[in-house]
């Protein structure tokens, strides 16, 4: 008979602060679960109103807070920052995971979509880590966790934008980790491939797309937010001190 599976705890998580962009639902709000759970102190970054006030409340005892943020309004972001850092100290975690893979056909890109694509997807997290790296960089420590996607490897045909500005952050990671590692930084990317989320669930999952995902996995298994959330979590705490500037990939197996 099979054991159930047991995962790990890091109590160099315990305390720090950390701060999750698109956090309200799908991979993002298993993010925040998973932070929640480990003791950290979690600020997330959505425009999802009414699903963020339902997990900070689900999470209650936690140390969750919500902030409204347009992730396309860089004053925003910016100001969203700097009342986190105002209210919950120095950031030590920072994870770039709001993003948007509406699929669209190559013919129907306009210069208004391509651009909107990919400041949702990419822009953001630099403009988040610019913001946050100060903090990090004067403490001598700090993790970042960019979330990028296999759909650029696989490739993807049909979200030719979304695929560009996901292997855009493998670049940004690589950018990043080699000027702040100096002082004490780490810069990471994460590549989820084919998760289980509601959003996933209600639009693209039929059981065709079902059928030729389990086949391209090696690993015959839905994969669910908390398996994205456990390899962040390595990432953020002091288990992972020596890596830096590298991408790692949760797809059961498909690339």
């Amino acid at each position: 008979m099979s054991q159930p599976m047991q995962f790990g705890t890091y109590p160099s998580l315990r305390d720090r602060v950390v701060v999750i962009s698109g956090g309200a639902s799908g991979i993002g709000e298993g993010i925040v679960e998973a932070f929640a759970e480990q003791g950290a102190r979690v600020a997330f970054l959505d425009i999802l109103d009414d699903a963020a006030n339902a997990l900070v409340e689900r999470l209650a005892g936690k140390s969750v807070k919500f902030y409204h943020c347009d992730l396309l309004d860089i004053g925003a972001v910016k100001q969203a920052c700097a009342q986190i850092v105002d209210e919950l100290g120095t950031v030590d975690v920072l994870v770039n995971n709001a993003g948007n893979d509406t699929r669209h056909d190559l013919e129907a890109v306009t210069e208004e979509m391509w651009d909107r694509t990919l400041n949702l997807n990419v822009r953001h997290q630099f403009f988040l880590a610019q913001a946050l790296l100060p903090g990090m960089r004067a403490q001598k420590r700090g993790s970042i966790i960019n979330l990028s996607s296999i759909a650029w490897m696989i490739p993807s045909t049909d979200l030719p934008a979304y695929v560009t500005s996901k292997s855009s952050i493998i670049g940004l990671t690589r950018a990043l980790a080699h000027r702040v590692g100096m002082d004490g930084v780490r810069v990471n990317s994460v590549s989820p491939g084919c998760i289980w989320t509601e959003r996933q669930r209600k639009l693209w999952f039929t059981p065709e797309y079902a059928a030729q995902m389990m086949e391209r996995q090696a690993l015959k298994i839905e994969l669910q937010p908390a398996d994205v959330a456990r390899m962040i979590l390595f990432l953020a705490a002091d288990d992972s001190a020596g890596i830096s500037n590298q991408s790692f990939v949760v797809d059961g197996g498909w690339v």
